[in-house]
């Protein structure tokens, strides 16, 4: 495995080695010691699955007390994938990281505890999983604007569909609060 830091403190891009002939492909997309030597060392509990259409935008999402980490993968289609460094401590507090993942490229993107997340849907459909280092709670969960000003984030495209609560989402800053 390949594994690429991004200019966000402690989030990673990875690419599992993927072998290929004739039949197919062969990839395994998790394995815990691999993913340890890469230093992800939190227990990921949860696998969520997501299918969306072109154009759907998800995010900003995370949870307040209990933050998750997440290791995003792309089963089918092709999403532009942002974190969001939110922890007020962090040299990179308030930057984001965006990123292309595909079935073709399979890349994932790690996220440790302390980050918001969101991507756009750029293939007709995707299916997007991920793995968390936490069990959500939606008590617990907050977010902010996908198109927050203050963090400037360069979407490859305008979103097409948001769910209620992500078009009414607050400020970043007063997500934070």
């Amino acid at each position: 495995m390949n594994i690429t830091p991004t200019c966000l403190a402690g989030c990673l891009l990875l690419q599992p080695n993927r072998f290929n002939d004739e039949r197919g492909f062969f990839q395994e997309s998790f394995r815990a010691a691999s993913y340890s030597n890469a230093g992800i060392t939190e227990a990921l509990v949860q696998d969520n699955w997501s299918r969306s259409v072109k154009g759907v935008l998800r995010g900003m999402h995370f949870q307040r007390n209990q933050p998750q980490g997440k290791l995003v993968s792309v089963l089918r289609g092709e999403i532009y994938d942002v974190a969001v460094d939110i922890r007020k401590n962090s040299a990179t507090f308030g930057q984001w990281q965006g990123v292309v993942l595909s079935e073709h490229n399979a890349q994932q993107l790690w996220l440790p505890p302390g980050f918001a997340h969101g991507f756009l849907v750029l293939s007709d459909v995707a299916d997007v999983i991920y793995k968390t280092s936490s069990y959500y709670n939606a008590a617990d969960e907050a977010s902010f604007c996908w198109n927050d000003p203050q963090l400037a984030i360069t979407w490859p495209a305008l979103p097409q569909l948001l769910s209620a609560k992500d078009a009414a989402a607050s400020s970043f800053t007063a997500a934070l609060a």
